[in-house]
């Protein structure tokens, strides 16, 4: 199944293309749908799930036929598509949806983890660690047991037989600054330790804290690049900031946060480094619990 996310950014774009090219603004097409104008925005930047019916009659109007009909009509079935994710409603969160929708049909995922650890690589005592220190800072607006049975199901669906290559720059500090039990993070380690010994699919490197970045300038935040099969569908990078996250498409910007990703994975420890290092991490806090 495709990404319905990323179908929806394609049937925008095809909208957006068809209205300009009948001559109509916004508010025009609105007018001959009977429709407010804040709806067609909605559709022409991919904010919302297209109703199927909608659109044919979108096409009608537009006077759409033949084979471009049939195209943009399975465009719209493919973007109105609901995946695992939605059956788990607020407790997924907007976050970890998107990027379950995402995950789902990518070809490769890069990501530079700066403050929490890959979301797709988490166990369950770590998640539960991760509950508690949320409560800490607010009332929590979801299920815990079933946004952790979310986030366990993610993993399950990055790890399938057809899942994409997944790789990810860890910072060190993430490891010593995140004020979570020293068991559950002896346990998070352990668990990607195993996980990316046993699928090689799976790649992690870590930024010592130490670790200089010749070339330009540090990384101001965590990020995320995806690579899809489908040549229709562009690569894509989201940023993630303190209340959401930013989805960037234009081919510059994803070309700099490519450029940055390179960097950092140049800087990184090997792979094979990298599971000595958390594995010896994982020890010594495995000690610091038991004392």
């Amino acid at each position: 199944m495709p990404s319905p996310y990323v179908r929806r950014r394609r049937l925008a774009a095809e909208i957006r293309k068809l209205r300009e090219s009948r001559g109509l603004t916004a508010d025009d097409l609105a007018g001959l749908m009977f429709y407010n104008r804040a709806k067609i925005s909605r559709l022409e930047n991919g904010q919302s799930r297209p109703d199927v019916g909608e659109i044919m009659n979108m096409l009608d109007i537009l006077e759409v036929t033949g084979s471009q009909y049939d195209k943009l009509l399975q465009l719209t079935r493919e973007a109105a598509h609901k995946g695992w994710w939605d059956q788990y409603g607020m407790s997924i969160g907007p976050r970890q949806k998107l990027a379950a929708d995402l995950e789902h049909n990518a070809a490769t995922v890069r990501s530079y983890d700066q403050t929490a650890m890959p979301g797709a690589l988490q166990c369950r005592p770590f998640i539960d660690a991760l509950v508690k220190l949320d409560e800490s800072q607010r009332a929590l607006d979801y299920q815990p047991d079933r946004m952790a049975e979310a986030r366990e199901r993610r993993q399950r669906e990055l790890l399938r037989p057809d899942g994409p290559a997944y790789e990810t720059v860890l910072d060190e500090c993430v490891i010593h600054r995140l004020a979570v039990p020293p068991e559950a993070m002896s346990a998070q380690l352990w668990h990607m330790i195993t996980t990316i010994s046993e699928e090689k699919r799976i790649t992690v490197r870590v930024l010592m804290h130490n670790a200089q970045l010749p070339g330009g300038f540090l990384p101001q935040s965590s990020f995320y690049l995806y690579a899809f099969a489908e040549p229709g569908d562009p690569p894509m990078a989201v940023v993630d900031t303190v209340t959401t996250d930013l989805i960037l498409t234009q081919r510059r910007e994803v070309v700099r946060y490519t450029g940055m990703y390179d960097r950092l994975r140049k800087a990184a420890l090997s792979p094979e480094d990298s599971i000595a290092f958390l594995a010896q991490v994982a020890n010594r806090l495995a000690d610091q619990a038991g004392s």
